[in-house]
């Protein structure tokens, strides 16, 4: 995977997170589910804390604080997303970086992260997210699935005598 591919799915998974949440924000109404299918909905939320609302009560009301400290971590992401050997280490990084920015983007904004995707059985609910989340979470598998043994390649043993 090129540098400007790495780039290219950063873009995407921001744009696609913007684009979904600027519908959201639009159409639905907070407090108003919207039923889909049986098991989800979508209902407008805001999240002030980290994934899944932890952290919302210390962090309410300090969204720079907590932008800043998300941008740390994506810093931190895209550096490995460019030193990555592997391309689905480096297409799992850039989603996490792609995600992680889309909710930036919203912190800076508006102060919260919104949130739009309800999945429920009976009456349990998943704690609300949204496309970014969607970008963070497949770039951690990819991540995970890069690491493992089977995915590595052979490499070649090398005559010692």
């Amino acid at each position: 995977m090129t540098k400007a591919m790495l780039i290219s799915l950063i873009a995407a998974a921001v744009v696609a997170d913007q684009l979904t949440k600027a519908a959201a924000l639009s159409l639905l109404s907070q407090g108003t589910a919207v039923p889909v299918f049986p098991s989800f909905n979508l209902s407008l939320g805001f999240n002030t804390g980290a994934s899944f609302g932890v952290m919302g009560g210390i962090m309410s009301g300090k969204p720079l604080l907590m932008a800043a400290l998300t941008g740390a971590l994506t810093i931190a992401f895209a550096v490995m997303a460019f030193r990555a050997q592997q391309a689905l280490e480096r297409a799992g990084f850039a989603l996490v970086v792609g995600g992680a920015l889309g909710n930036i983007i919203d912190r800076l904004r508006q102060g919260a992260v919104t949130d739009f995707l309800d999945f429920y059985w009976r009456d349990w609910h998943w704690p609300t997210f949204n496309v970014a989340d969607i970008a963070i979470t497949l770039g951690a598998v990819l991540i995970l699935a890069a690491s493992l043994p089977l995915r590595r390649r052979k490499e070649p043993v090398l005559d010692q005598s």
